[in-house]
């Protein structure tokens, strides 16, 4: 059993290989490549467009008695992708490109073609030119010519163009002007604006915060005031007398003589001496002869014809009020202890 994959093969001693009958192929034959069509196609037969790089099973083969630079040209059939009509093209190695020949058109060929024939203008030119120095300052001169025409063609149409128009463009310039100044004016303005609102609303709230303060301290004040003062000092304290004097006298006067009937007149010394009695020790002999002129007095007297009693008088017997006050009772209560005791 012979190796698998043998480069050197067995040649007999006696191999011949002029024995060796050769293949006779025709020189045109085709062979079946894939390919992808190299430019923008349109069949002459159905209209049908082929775009560049549409792929297809093309049969190539080789263009006989045409060869450049020795460089082979080769065809290419395909055929359309609607109507199936056959489609051929070739190469061209001296454009590097590829020329179609039979079955469709070639897009954008008439803008290649202008650009062929600028070359070869170009070309021809400057081989003259090359050779004659007087041709050379003929075309600049031809050129400058045709190069001041165009301008003053051009500045004709602007012209036309301005007149037909109508437009004033140094008018529409200052307005355009006019309206970034009115702009930025305005800008400038609004940016004023709320500078002037953003201090002022500072300085109200400055101004707000010291009234605030400011009232703190006065309350502390007067709270520090009232705690100080006793709370029958407003009885007793005078009254600026204004245009009000009068009324305010009068109110006072009610207040106090209100106050005295219900409290008994707190704010004198008398008064209060009279709330307590003191007890002294003494003999039932001597309580007995102090009763025996008191019990004379009251009867020369008479119940409705009482005088004003002294002050040791007034110390001794409390003074009833008619309004009957807790405080007068009080004394009367007391009062009546002693002369239970007694």
């Amino acid at each position: 059993m012979s190796e698998r994959k043998v480069l050197n093969k067995y040649y007999p001693p006696d191999f011949d290989p002029s024995k060796i009958p050769k293949l006779k192929l025709p020189k045109d034959r085709q062979y079946v490549v894939r390919l992808m069509a190299p430019f923008n196609m349109r069949c002459k037969t159905c209209g049908e467009y082929i775009y560049k790089g549409k792929k297809f099973n093309a049969r190539k083969e080789t263009v006989q008695n045409e060869l450049y630079l020795g460089l082979l040209i080769f065809r290419f059939y395909i055929k359309c992708t609607r109507c199936l009509a056959e489609i051929t093209f070739k190469t061209d190695p001296e454009n590097t490109d590829y020329v179609m020949e039979h079955g469709a058109t070639r897009n954008f060929q008439a803008e290649k073609l202008i650009e062929e024939e600028e070359k070869k203008i170009q070309q021809e030119r400057e081989d003259e030119e090359l050779n004659n120095p007087m041709k050379v300052l003929e075309n600049r001169t031809r050129d400058s010519k045709l190069e001041m025409e165009v301008l003053e063609n051009l500045q004709e149409l602007k012209e036309l163009n301005q007149r037909q128009a109508q437009v004033d463009f140094e008018g529409m310039l200052d307005k355009y002007k006019d309206m970034e100044r009115r702009q930025k004016e305005r800008e400038q303005e609004e940016d004023e604006r709320e500078t002037k609102e953003m201090l002022e609303r500072a300085l109200v709230k400055r101004l707000r915060d010291s009234d605030s303060e400011d009232e703190a301290e006065d309350a502390n004040e007067r709270g520090r005031k009232h705690t100080a003062d006793n709370p029958t000092d407003i009885l007793t304290k005078d009254v600026n007398t204004g245009s009000q004097g009068s009324s305010s006298v009068g109110v006072k006067k009610q207040k106090l003589e209100s106050w005295e009937r219900s409290v008994g007149g707190l704010g004198e010394k008398r008064s209060l001496g009279s709330l307590v009695v003191r007890k002294k020790p003494a003999d039932s002999a001597s309580k007995a002869a102090s009763a025996a002129p008191r019990e004379a007095a009251d009867t020369q007297t008479g119940a409705g014809a009482a005088k004003p009693e002294s002050s040791s008088a007034s110390r001794e017997q409390p003074i009833t009020s008619q309004s009957g006050s807790s405080l007068s009772l009080l004394g009367a209560y007391t009062d009546s202890d002693d002369s239970n005791s007694d």
